[in-house]
């Protein structure tokens, strides 16, 4: 080719260059409710990025700090995050030209037939400039695919750090209730014991019979197996916690004792719309619709030519020292696919079926956050409730024992009648406790649900 012919070329390819093979994307349209049929807990609340610390608990926001820094799995995804950066910068080489060189050197024999030893060095070098002009977006559409993947992992990432941050919190409040209730279960254990000696006591002096100590026997027994079931739960609650902030089970240490002085906030839940902006997880899987939109673009210029423009340049002495040769070459090559057996076709269909399941995945991600604030809105309204009946049974349970008590010390009621009222007295402070941590759980998965306080 010639060079009055190469520059026009040259110009006609440039301006075609930044064609783009991708489809307009717009974001799917979804069927977003106006206002959440749950009750909702006030105007719409701003959620700070330390939401935990609404609680008010010093050794919880602590434990928090330790998870951010050290947990493992979002360590791994902040890993998964810098494999993401690394295919962008890898694709967008692409849009420079790739410069390589090379180089060899030996010695030439003179008289090879006459056996002469006699040898001169000889060299040459080179340098090879190639550009591919990017005509029809293929390497733009890889590029902005691979650009896509990289906001969707992080805000994978985002989103695994949210819900870490949810257990973090909710197994704290869970360890710190089992270890209130293992204390309410050694009381209960004395109490048992002390029953036991008073029933035997009558026995012996012959006020009662042997079927109220078999039934208070039993009644102990029972009391130490939901005490051996409370440990066990703790024990195990305890090592989740522990994995979950980075240290082995061994080195957790809390010194909270109760949930009494924790803060239980007051959550507005604000407008469904703004989940699609507010959670980690729809911004994820909306990246994963992006990529999978530029890869149709892709597929798409692959049936188009390829147009890569070159420049060598060589040098050789033979031997060194003398006068140097050197080449200069322009070129220019093309390459258009003709036959591909149904390769192109069958990239093109997968990455439109790709683009629709991708679009499903979305939606459906869509609905669940829908489906995620309505349940906890339900949830936090549930637990309010139940912690009130459950605060009267309580009161009521008590004086029932208190009463009861009294009147099987005058031989009014039997024994029978006695342990009833005990073993319900012992179930509803046992479900009152448990109601505080309930009410905390459901604030927390509100948060979730709410995108916590998560930015872009």
């Amino acid at each position: 080719m010639t060079k009055q012919k190469l520059i026009p070329s040259l110009l006609l390819a440039l301006l075609l260059s930044g064609c783009s093979m991708i489809p307009a994307y717009e974001r799917p349209v979804t069927q977003t409710p106006a206002l959440w049929s749950a009750e909702n807990m006030g105007a719409e609340t701003t959620i700070a990025r330390d939401w935990w610390k609404n609680f008010n608990s010093a050794e919880l926001n602590a434990l928090m700090d330790e998870a951010l820094l050290q947990n493992n799995d979002l360590a791994a995804a902040s890993a998964r995050v810098a494999q993401s950066r690394g295919l962008l910068r890898a694709a967008g080489a692409s849009k420079l030209p790739s410069v390589s060189a090379n180089g060899s050197g030996g010695y030439e024999y003179t008289n090879p037939d006459e056996g002469s030893t006699e040898s001169d060095p000889v060299g040459s070098a080179g340098l090879s400039i190639a550009y591919e002009l990017d005509l029809f977006g293929a390497n733009a559409a890889d590029i902005a695919a691979k650009s896509a993947d990289v906001d969707s992992a992080k805000f994978t990432r985002d989103a695994l750090a949210l819900m870490m941050m949810g257990e973090v919190a909710k197994g704290y409040f869970n360890t710190i209730n089992l270890q209130e209730r293992l204390a309410v279960a050694d009381k209960n254990v004395e109490s048992a014991n002390e029953l036991l000696r008073i029933v035997q006591a009558r026995f012996d002096a012959g006020d009662t019979t042997m079927l109220d100590v078999a039934q208070q026997k039993t009644e102990k027994s029972n009391t130490l197996a939901t005490r051996a079931d409370i440990e066990q739960r703790l024990a195990l609650s305890k090592n989740a916690l522990a994995v979950l902030v980075g240290k082995p089970p061994q080195s957790l240490t809390l010194t909270a004792t109760n949930l009494t002085d924790l803060t239980i906030p007051q959550i507005g839940a604000g407008q469904p719309s703004m989940l699609l902006e507010r959670r980690p997880d729809i911004r994820a899987s909306e990246e994963n619709l992006k990529s999978a939109n530029a890869d149709i673009g892709a597929a798409r210029a692959a049936f188009y030519p390829n147009v890569t423009l070159g420049l060598d340049w060589s040098v050789a002495a033979a031997p060194l020292g003398d006068p140097a040769t050197t080449a200069l070459a322009l070129a220019s090559s093309i390459a258009a696919p003709i036959f591909s057996g149904g390769l192109l076709e069958g990239n093109l269909a997968f990455s439109k079926a790709k683009k629709e399941e991708m679009l499903s995945a979305y939606r459906g991600t869509v609905l669940e956050s829908f489906r995620d604030v309505e349940d906890a809105l339900a949830t936090v309204r549930s637990a309010q409730l139940r912690e009130t009946a459950l605060e009267t049974a309580l009161n009521e349970s008590r004086n029932a024992y208190d009463l009861s008590q009294k009147q099987y010390d005058v031989g009014v009621i039997d024994f029978q009648t006695l342990l009833i009222n005990r073993r319900t007295m012992l179930t509803a402070e046992d479900n009152y406790i448990q109601t505080k941590n309930d009410r905390l759980a459901a604030s927390v998965d509100l948060y979730k649900s709410l995108g916590g306080g998560w930015q872009k």
